[in-house]
């Protein structure tokens, strides 16, 4: 658990520091800028992106958190922050964590499986993992 891990209300807003910190101990993949905390997911193409799309549309809805998406052939940007709070809360670090942990989510990565992933074949790559 990081440093900066505090007490917090859901609505609190985090200092730039904490948020820093945070992401570099919590998710690594994600930075903030202008205000926001965002991550680039490169995928294969279009049907990789709509997957992602619908995945962090369904999470977000389930949430009640609804970040801003930036949608390209190849990629998503997700950006996140608590529009009611104007800043960066508990809220968003949640949601950071479940979208990252179900879109990076590789089955094949555990040796004995059940669920083996998709194969070793560029026609079914979708995300491209980090």
């Amino acid at each position: 658990m990081s440093q900066w891990r505090r007490k917090s209300t859901a609505d609190e807003v985090y200092a730039a520091e904490e948020i820093e910190a945070r992401l570099k101990d919590e998710l690594p993949h994600w930075y903030l800028e202008d205000g926001w905390i965002r991550r680039k997911y490169k995928t294969s193409g279009w049907k990789g992106t709509l997957m992602v799309v619908n995945t962090v549309g369904h999470l977000a809805e389930a949430a009640w958190h609804h970040p801003d998406l930036t949608v390209s052939y190849a990629f998503v940007t997700v950006k996140l922050m608590n529009h009611a709070a104007k800043g960066i809360t508990e809220k968003d670090f949640a949601l950071a964590a479940k979208i990252e942990e179900v879109v990076m989510w590789r089955p094949g990565a555990v040796e004995g499986a059940a669920l083996e992933g998709t194969p070793d074949d560029p026609r079914f790559k979708y995300v491209k993992y980090d």
